[in-house]
């Protein structure tokens, strides 16, 4: 346990901050998993409704500094190839 103030104030933002991240990436995990599973469905309507929340959601993550912004792209481009090949498959 730390002794100097600054460091014990320093600790409790640190546990705020991972419990808010942690929440925040695994929302993340729930909208991505939506997006595949309706893709997965062949419910190509579904699937790009989802894709809209899911990339609002990352867009989010990455201007809050939960993602970085490069990944949070890297994850949109995945999802939406995921979704597309639902809807050609239709």
């Amino acid at each position: 346990m730390a002794n100097i103030r600054s460091q014990i104030k320093r600790n409790r933002q640190n546990e705020a901050r991972h419990a808010r991240n942690k929440a925040a990436s695994s929302e993340l995990k729930t909208y991505a998993k939506r997006v595949r599973t309706a893709a997965a469905d062949s419910d190509a309507e579904g699937a790009q409704e989802q894709l809209r929340v899911a990339a609002r959601a990352l867009g989010k993550a990455a201007s809050k500094g939960i993602l970085h912004k490069r990944t949070a792209a890297r994850r949109t481009s995945r999802l939406a190839r995921a979704a597309n090949a639902a809807s050609a498959a239709e």
